[in-house]
Parts: structure tokens; sequence; C-alpha cells
């Protein structure tokens, strides 16, 4: 079984669920697990990196995410999406964990926030009581450094920690090494570089990355390619295109 460990879907004219599971389809990947999208327009990303736009402050559509999830009859997983500053925001996750969802995924772009506050800390502790995983991407800024997202993985060792595109940038070693070293920590491929998958396999082995398509910045099929390109053994392709995210699930 082919899984996406990571792409946005959202109300649109780019990454609906419908346009998402078409995409799915043409690549042959069996099941998405999808977050919600649409708090930036992907087509804008150098903008809201400098700062030149700023992301919406709506909060995140879960409840897209899971009516999708059910409409899909097990094609899709949803992740949902908090803002850690929100009021009653553990609360939230500790529902939302009861009601389907099977991760949380953060977002420091969106909601501006720093790994090693106290609110991130306590969604965090979620993750691990419900033995379900916490994914966020880094930015180039002290609090939602690789740095500090390894130094929270380090804090809380029973949560499983996803580092979405491998880190920051398209050679991250400080990625690598934390996903060589610590048993919880976890790198997903979409956008990286051929090279730096290669690089993490052989460093981290293939029990430590995750395939993702990061839909609708990428196409599943485009993603795909990359991890096939690699020529690794069956065993190994396994675990990256399906095994170690249904793992860390548990769907």
């Amino acid at each position: 079984m082919i899984i996406d460990g990571h792409s946005h879907i959202f109300q649109s004219e780019i990454g609906s669920a419908e346009q998402y599971l078409a995409a799915l389809r043409d690549a042959g990947i069996d099941m998405g697990i999808v977050v919600p999208g649409g708090t930036m327009d992907v087509r804008r990303m150098t903008d809201y990196i400098i700062g030149r736009a700023k992301p919406s402050s709506d909060p995140p559509d879960n409840g897209y995410i899971k009516a999708a999830v059910e409409k899909a009859a097990g094609k899709l997983v949803g992740f949902c999406c908090l803002n850690p500053y929100a009021e009653g925001a553990s609360q939230m996750l500790e529902d939302a964990f009861r009601s389907g969802f099977r991760g949380l995924k953060l977002s420091p772009m969106s909601h501006q926030f720093s790994f090693a506050s106290r609110a991130v800390a306590e969604l965090a502790a979620v993750c691990g009581d419900y033995g379900l995983p916490l994914y966020s991407h880094v930015l180039y800024n002290p609090g939602a450094s690789t740095e500090r997202f390894i130094s929270l993985a380090k804090q809380f060792p029973k949560t499983n920690f996803i580092l979405g595109h491998m880190g920051f940038g398209p050679a991250d070693q400080d990625a690598l090494q934390a996903a060589a070293e610590l048993d919880n920590f976890f790198l997903e491929t979409s956008t990286g570089s051929y090279l730096t998958i290669k690089q993490a396999v052989e460093k981290a082995g293939p029990g430590k990355l995750i395939f993702g398509c990061e839909f609708p910045l990428s196409h599943p099929k485009a993603e795909l390619t990359k991890i096939l390109t690699l020529r690794l053994s069956d065993g190994a392709l396994e675990q990256i295109l399906g095994g170690n995210i249904l793992a860390l699930v548990k769907s």
C-alpha cells in the first residue's frame, strides 16, 4: 500500500478533496494523510516567507477535513491543525483525537509560535498520551527552527514527531542527524531534493522516512517519482511509502 503522508485540502479551485483524490488515482497512490489548507495561497509562497503577505487569521478548517475523510471511505486520514495559542487548544486536540483525527499538524508560519512555548508543550504531551504523532514544518527563525523542533522531540520521548519537508532548506543536516539518533523523530519527504532524500535513507535508514506530497503545491506523481528513482529494496520502499506512517497513525 502506498500512502501520501502529507497533503493539504480545502474548498478551492486548486486544492479540493475531489481534486486531491483524483491526483492520488493518477499517481497510483492508495491513501492520503490530509490537513487543512487555505491559510496561505501556496502560489504566493515566497511572499509569505519574506513577509510581503500574511497568512489568514481564520481558524483552520478541520471540519472540512473530517467531512472529506468520512466521505472518502478509507482513502483519507485526517490530521487536525490547531493554533497552540487558541483558548482551550489542549482540550480541542483531545476532542479531535476522540472524533477520529489521527495526528496533529502545527503551522508556525500561520500561527507565529515558538516550539519552546508552554502551549506547544501541552499539545505535544496530549499527542504522547494518545499515541498519535505531531507534524510540523520549521522556519528560519530561532523559535521555530529545526534545532527547537529537535529539542521538543527530546523533551517528549513518548511522542512521535514528524518534521515536514525534511527540515529547513534542501540539505538540513541537523534534521538528518536527529532522525538517525532519536527513536521518535521522523522526516517527511515532500518537496525534498533527491540528493537529500537519498542521504537520509543512508544516514537514518528507511524506517525514519515518510513519503509525502505537499498537494496542491506539488503533485503526488512528481513526489513519488523521486522515491522510486532511488531504486531501493522492496522492504525499504514498503517502509517509506506507507509502512512507517501507517504505524504512527495506527490506522
